[in-house]
């Protein structure tokens, strides 16, 4: 089995040299760079499985960089942020980032959310929690699902708005299948959390609201319908 490289973009040097050992000693192979420019330079070199990115590094900050990487490439960014309150949290995840990290973390945090985004762009392709993305209504080419002029197959792992293609990340495929699976129902946001980003426990809402915002970007605003006090559905 292939070893999962790991790119991690760190100024704190007593930080970046814990985690990075913490990292390798569960079996990652990890890229360590001390600053935004460095970490692009070593994305494109290198091509990592995965990017976590501090938000407060010098040269490139880590949302540009996050940016720029999104530009080229869908690989799955995870965010470390000192203040789980801050705007850079948001400001990271409208950038595409796929989810975030508050510090301090605990190592087995970091790890077990790692390996939860790591399935998600490896498995986007199915649906989650077990239950086969069949609602909606079938096209005649079997795996499709129509809403409106959005058709979404299921089997290809391929999204068309008007006849032309949408490029989803990983975790946006997986956020537009749970709602695919149950058009017109109202999804809570915990539902979401669990379903997609597989916590557990109550985690941060902002992930799913700023998610479904990039979501609505490619697929149509009036698509997905906030229900207030709820959640969201998709019309369909």
């Amino acid at each position: 089995m292939a070893e999962t490289h790991v790119l991690f973009v760190e100024d704190d040097d007593v930080i970046r040299e814990a985690t990075q050992l913490a990292l390798e000693r569960d079996g990652f192979v990890v890229t360590a760079m001390p600053n935004g420019l460095q970490g692009l330079a070593a994305f494109r070199a290198n091509r990592p499985d995965i990017a976590l990115l501090d938000v407060m590094v010098p040269g490139l900050d880590g949302v540009s960089l996050c940016r720029r990487i999104r530009d080229e490439s869908t690989v799955p960014v995870i965010m470390l942020s000192a203040r789980a309150d801050s705007i850079d949290v948001v400001l990271g995840l409208e950038a595409g980032a796929d989810d975030y990290v508050t510090k301090p973390f605990d190592g087995a945090v970091l790890v077990a959310r790692i390996r939860a985004v790591l399935r998600r762009f490896g498995h986007a392709g199915g649906a989650t929690g077990g239950e086969p993305a069949s609602a909606g209504r079938q096209s005649s080419q079997g795996g499709g699902l129509v809403f409106g002029d959005l058709e979404v197959d299921t089997e290809g792992m391929e999204v068309r708005k008007g006849g032309e293609p949408v490029a989803l990340t990983p975790t946006e495929m997986r956020l537009l299948l749970e709602f695919s699976a149950a058009p017109g129902t109202v999804l809570s946001r915990d539902r979401l959390l669990e379903r997609v980003w597989e916590y557990g426990w109550g985690g941060d809402t902002r992930v799913v609201d700023v998610h479904v915002q990039r979501l609505r970007a490619k697929i149509g605003q009036d698509r997905i319908e906030t229900v207030r006090g709820f959640g969201y559905k998709l019309k369909g």
